[in-house]
């Protein structure tokens, strides 16, 4: 997502005569002062607003202009306790001011207590049903406490009554795309692109199109937001979007050129490794992974797809193992840290004839294993280890632990029928051989599953963006 959802919720100009409990000073005075506070207060000078208002409260302690903007103050130094105290008092003043409730709200928001929070934003709407600001912010209260579905009538009904709020507008769009009104959606962002022609709307109307399968209209999208505003997160967008769709050659242009402009960006670096990669340019996907597993070393996407791409490419052999090393040193007791640094030392002892220990690839095999059971491709890699060094009668259980977790791994069905070959059960070799032929011809099942990959981190990254605070 292009921003993230606003709460901007309405903050009342304190003015108004004072209701004085004494004679002296004289009530010409008090005004006086109290109009330097709100001065103060505008300014941006809390202490000394805060300073003005608490010697007026001895001479109108029940003065709901001198609460409210007490507890405005308060809010703002912050001090947590006077803010919410003076708040309460005002609303106890006025209980029939929906602007004082939200205030209260918007403090007891800020300062995490959400179920109190709502109850004022509720009583505020109720009140005045047909107020901008209560609509809104009730809207905005439950995008903030993440009730999308219950935020978008009032979002709704605020975008009636104020067509031009831009914030309101853009956070009913993403709220009904989140809750997949699209149409709906896309009629609100163009009728704000009418307002303004920004990057971030049509980074939005992409995110609509293309989850409505409108694919070119999204591309087009995506470029005019990063044509408009070139930000990390537009450029990111675009090119993910030509990644989607196997359109490479313009994915790594992209990618190329936001580098250059973005160099620090992990996610970035990501995307040009998978468009590389993609595209059959393993040498230059390995660097660009590697460049990016140095910005964010504990990225576990990084290393699905460095581990992908070092497979096709092992020249770099000792710069990818380094890598893997740190990161199964940072994550001990993550099962594919383990994994990725073994069956990397392994094959750089393959490839550069290393002299790596056998026992240490086993025994990092065996951790991912005791970490997480489950992988299938550990017990694969694992029986791989075995049968390299002839120990059938331990690498056959470890390709069948693996086909019981996935009985679709084609090299799992070849590498056992092989040992049971070795091994003299050429009646169950046959058969294991046939289901590997079977699923050779269906490979392209494969392909679809690393561009499922792709999309995965291509969409988590969308969606940790709009999760961002």
């Amino acid at each position: 997502m292009s921003r993230k959802f606003r709460l901007s919720l309405f903050i009342p100009l304190l003015a108004g005569a004072l209701c004085c409990a004494a004679q002296e000073p004289p009530k010409q005075k008090l005004d006086q002062q109290y109009q330097s506070a709100v001065a103060d207060y505008e300014a941006g000078r809390y202490a000394q607003a805060a300073a003005r208002l608490e010697p007026l409260l001895p001479y109108a302690p029940n003065s709901f202009e001198i609460h409210e903007l007490l507890g405005m103050v308060y809010a703002s130094l912050p001090d947590t306790d006077k803010a919410i105290a003076h708040l309460k008092t005002a609303v106890q003043l006025k209980p029939d001011s929906g602007e004082a409730r939200t205030n209260l709200g918007a403090t007891l928001l800020r300062f995490g207590q959400k179920d109190l929070a709502g109850e004022q934003f509720r009583k505020a709407a109720a009140m005045e049903p047909k107020s901008y600001d209560a609509n809104h912010n009730l809207g905005e209260y439950y995008i903030q406490i993440g009730k999308v579905a219950e935020a978008q009538p009032y979002l709704q009904q605020a975008y009636k009554i104020n067509p031009n709020a831009y914030d309101n507008g853009y956070d009913l769009a993403m709220a009904n795309f989140l809750l997949g009104r699209f149409e709906e959606a896309r009629t609100v962002v163009q009728a704000l692109l009418q307002q303004k022609n920004n990057g971030e709307l049509h980074n939005l109307l992409g995110q609509i199109d293309e989850k409505d399968g409108k694919f070119v209209a999204a591309a087009n999208d995506y470029e005019a937001a990063a044509h408009l505003d070139p930000s990390e997160e537009n450029l990111f967008a675009w090119g993910s979007e030509m990644l989607l769709h196997r359109t490479y050659e313009p994915a790594i242009a992209i990618f190329q050129k936001a580098s250059e402009l973005y160099p620090k960006s992990p996610r970035i670096l990501i995307g040009l490794g998978l468009a590389l990669y993609s595209r059959g340019i393993y040498d230059k996907a390995v660097n660009a992974l590697i460049a990016a597993a140095d910005l964010n070393p504990q990225d576990a996407r990084c290393y699905v797809f460095l581990s992908k791409a070092y497979n096709s490419s092992p020249l770099q052999a000792d710069e990818v193992v380094a890598r893997f090393k740190r990161y199964a040193e940072l994550k001990p007791d993550n099962a594919l840290a383990q994994y990725y640094y073994a069956v990397s030392l392994w094959k750089g002892k393959r490839v550069e004839n290393s002299n790596v220990d056998p026992s240490t690839v086993e025994a990092l095999l065996k951790k991912a294993i005791s970490l997480d059971d489950s992988m299938a491709d550990a017990h694969l890699q694992l029986g791989n280890f075995y049968a390299d060094q002839h120990q059938y009668e331990q690498s056959i259980p470890e390709y069948q632990r693996a086909l019981q977790l996935d009985p679709n791994l084609a090299d799992a069905h070849y590498r056992l029928a092989t040992d049971l070959v070795h091994t003299g059960q050429k009646e169950n070799a046959q058969k294991e051989f046939a289901v590997y032929q079977k699923l050779r011809a269906e490979h392209l099942a494969e392909v679809q599953k690393e561009h499922e990959e792709v999309r995965q981190f291509v969409y988590s990254e969308q969606t940790a963006n709009t999760e961002r605070p």
